[in-house]
């Protein structure tokens, strides 16, 4: 009986529930918002999918230009690899004898004379210690082919890079040599170390360095800091320069000595017309003899 009651109950609750006023629009409004909230979702999930299909031509598109930028900076690299020191250390590097440049100070020319075998010889490099005196690694000044290695009886060993056809660097005096010819070495990449030779005593544990532009020796502290290009435009511009000038020697009324030839040292006669045993203001200037000169190699410290 009670479980009857209690069902009789409930169904008198369900059927005052029913009659309220409330009820109907309450049910409507729940399932509106039941199919706008179905509605939103619907639209979101519609443009979640055009944007997962759009994504792949953007990545495409940003892979093409990333490549077009990668491909367009390499030779924009190789361009700016400016000439450095043939040190690893250039804080602790110092030059000790210079280039022989005709258009330096008088100093500067003094201390680009090399001393051997009791005569002058003109530097066409320079040469590069370390403070302390001791040996140290010598690198590529720049990126470049191993063109030579030769071992020197006065210049010890040798290394010969080309760079960019035109251009040449070499290393002498080396104790060891740490490359083969033909090599492709990077800048910096280590060559050798320093040693010392037979030509340049004076200047201890050292590294000869010379920079050559279409074979010819140019200063290489000009182009420290500077590319394989302005190293040709430099070499190209000191031939012009060198060539507008007029090398005829003058006597001292400002007329054109005749009798006078280029680099050949002023020699007094006496009266029977030999050779007077007393040399001329030109004959003690230190440069090169031929006679001596016979058994170095081609390029001088």
């Amino acid at each position: 009986m009670r479980e009857e009651e209690k069902k009789s109950v409930t169904k008198l609750k369900f059927k005052r529930l029913m009659r309220k006023k409330w009820l109907y629009p309450a049910l409507y409004l729940s399932v509106a918002a039941l199919v706008l909230v179905g509605v939103f979702w619907y639209q979101q999930g519609a443009d979640n999918l055009d944007q997962v299909a759009d994504e792949p031509d953007t990545q495409v598109e940003d892979e093409i230009l990333t490549n077009n930028t990668q491909e367009e900076s390499v030779p924009v690299m190789e361009q700016e690899e400016n000439l450095q020191m043939p040190v690893v250390d250039e804080a602790a590097a110092s030059i000790v004898t210079k280039f022989y440049d005709y258009d330096a100070s008088e100093a500067d020319q003094e201390s680009a004379l090399v001393l051997y075998n009791n005569k002058y010889y003109q530097s066409e490099g320079v040469d590069i210690t370390r403070e302390d005196g001791e040996a140290f690694e010598v690198t590529a000044a720049m990126s470049g082919t191993v063109t030579e290695i030769k071992e020197d009886p006065l210049y010890g060993n040798v290394i010969e890079l080309s760079h960019d056809g035109e251009v040449s660097t070499v290393y002498a005096s080396l104790d060891q040599v740490q490359v083969e010819t033909g090599a492709e070495v990077t800048q910096g990449d280590v060559l050798g170390t320093a040693g010392s030779n037979s030509f340049g005593q004076a200047s201890g544990v050292h590294v000869h360095f010379e920079v050559r532009a279409a074979g010819e020796p140019v200063n290489p502290e000009n182009f420290f800091g500077q590319p394989v290009s302005k190293i040709k435009d430099g070499a190209e511009q000191g031939e012009e320069e060198e060539g507008a000038q007029d090398n005829t020697p003058m006597n001292e009324d400002g007329a054109e000595d005749e009798d006078a030839q280029d680099n050949t040292p002023a020699v007094d006669e006496d009266e029977e017309g030999t050779p007077s045993e007393e040399p001329s203001e030109s004959e003690e200037q230190p440069t090169p003899e031929e006679d001596s000169a016979s058994s170095i190699s081609t390029f001088q410290a």
